[in-house]
């Protein structure tokens, strides 16, 4: 057991990271399970990455503003595309956007194919860094949380298909830059399945999320293992848990 991991300094800023990313995450996890759309969250985080991956091509500072705007750039453009092509070819769905997903990830290992460091970056993409999480970053996270929010509890009714799409771009940008894609589906699915069927849907959700990050933490450095996937595997486990140990509210 490696005690000396659990240093507040570093835990801290990941954990509040998490939370925030859940606030978001978990209602639109939600709102996907609705839809019936549940690989959307993927192939929009993986388009997301791609943008940075082309952005650190073209030889652009890791956290410059050209970044960011590459992945906004991509992430928007992909659900803009997504939202048509759900209007146009519904039966097709959930195929496309597998597609788009299949497309996204092998052009990212394509353009890293003559990095030497490639590996390590497609790594990062994948599970993430949470740990390196700094205080700094928390606030332009809290702000994108704040706003997405906003628009989702107080214009609900009023966000059409591709307003939908935008915010859920936007979130899913924000994300994935710090956790990496495996970390935002599972806050995005995970958390909504385990708190279907009670009333108190949303509470459900955040607490199986937030339990899920707080003990994954703590067990990844306990046992110096990569905090992405033991946060994934502990919010599972949790999801699980409550399902069998917590009575349907149906």
């Amino acid at each position: 057991m490696n005690y000396e991991g659990l240093e507040l300094s570093i835990l801290g800023p990941a954990f509040v990271a998490g939370l925030l990313i859940l606030a978001t995450h978990v209602p639109l996890g939600q709102e996907v399970l609705k839809r019936g759309i549940i690989f959307i969250d993927l192939a929009i985080a993986q388009i997301a990455g791609l943008g940075v991956i082309a952005a650190y091509r073209f030889g652009w500072e890791a956290h410059g503003w050209e970044v960011q705007l590459a992945a906004v750039g991509s992430a928007l453009t992909a659900a803009l595309g997504l939202g048509w092509l759900e209007k146009r070819y519904q039966q097709f769905q959930e195929a496309l956007i597998g597609v788009t997903f299949v497309l996204a990830a092998t052009a990212s290992i394509l353009l890293l194919a003559d990095n030497p460091h490639g590996g390590e970056s497609l790594k990062d993409l994948l599970v993430g860094q949470i740990l390196w999480i700094t205080w700094d970053e928390i606030l332009p996270t809290a702000l994108v949380a704040g706003f997405i929010l906003l628009i989702m509890f107080n214009f609900r009714q009023k966000l059409n298909h591709h307003g939908f799409y935008l915010l859920f771009a936007l979130a899913v940008t924000s994300s994935v830059q710090l956790v990496g894609v495996y970390l935002v589906f599972a806050s995005l699915i995970i958390p909504a399945l385990g708190s279907f069927g009670y009333k108190k849907t949303l509470l459900v959700g955040y607490a199986i999320g937030g339990t899920g990050y707080a003990l994954g933490l703590i067990l990844s450095s306990l046992i110096d293992l990569p905090s992405g996937a033991v946060i994934v595997w502990s919010i599972a486990i949790i999801a699980i848990l409550v399902k069998l140990l917590m009575k349907n509210d149906n």
